[in-house]
């Protein structure tokens, strides 16, 4: 098993994931989301997003690397997001989906890259939960989430993630969801798994955070609300 995420959790086998999409729309924070997280109780730092609007992706990672005290780990939305700025790069297929292309077919055409840039790969099964609204990854991915409802669906998911050989699980309910993966969910996926579970999307509370880490989650990713609030003692409070 990759040892690059579970070696940073803390005393508890518990951590938190900053999220920052490399995108325009963040340009103006990026420095100041940096150094939140660097201040902040965070274990790691994802880099991804479903898609780059501009040509100025490899410049956002390249600062983030160099202001960052934290391991960087990619987390893309496609192929052409694997760069050598990175420490690690989570190896995901979009299995909630039944688009080739999330599934195989971007990986595919990253694995040279990843090869040649001896990233350290971590294999993910990555899950789509449904929400009220369209989130960007069903959007972009054009495929439909999972009823996050039907507890039992969404075990043989993940039960089939951890057959296939994948390390970790990531349950998300998708960038800029309103709400919060349920709880129970977790809790009872982790009552039948044996690899850990990464949850993310609409995490904004204190209180969402302690029901999914008591529910069992190992890791929780932080992303808009860093995003909304990117101000050291608001993210500080937020991880209490």
């Amino acid at each position: 098993m990759s040892n690059s995420l579970l070696k940073i959790l803390d005393k508890d086998n518990f951590g938190f994931l900053a999220l920052i999409d490399p995108d325009t729309k963040n340009d103006v924070i990026l420095n100041q989301l940096i150094e939140s997280i660097n201040n902040s109780k965070f274990s790691a730092i994802l880099v991804g997003g479903s898609s780059i609007e501009d040509d100025k992706y490899e410049q956002r990672l390249q600062q983030i690397k160099k202001s960052s005290n934290k391991p960087i780990i990619l987390f893309p939305g496609s192929s052409k997001q694997i760069s050598k700025n990175a420490d690690a790069i989570l190896f995901t297929s979009l299995l909630s989906g039944r688009n080739p292309k999330y599934l195989i077919e971007e990986q595919v055409k990253g694995v040279k890259l990843i090869k040649e840039y001896n990233l350290e790969v971590i294999p993910t099964g990555y899950l789509l939960l449904g929400t009220s609204e369209k989130t960007s990854v069903e959007k972009v991915s054009q495929t439909k989430p999972l009823d996050s409802s039907d507890y039992e669906n969404v075990l043989h998911h993940c039960l089939a993630a951890q057959y296939f050989g994948m390390q970790f699980i990531y349950l998300e309910n998708g960038s800029g969801s309103e709400i919060s993966i349920d709880f129970k969910l977790i809790k009872y996926l982790k009552s039948n798994l044996d690899i850990p579970i990464i949850v993310g999307g609409g995490i904004k509370k204190t209180s969402q955070i302690k029901e999914i880490k008591s529910a069992g989650a190992d890791l929780i990713v932080i992303g808009t609300a860093l995003e909304e609030k990117p101000i050291f003692d608001c993210i500080s409070k937020l991880l209490e």
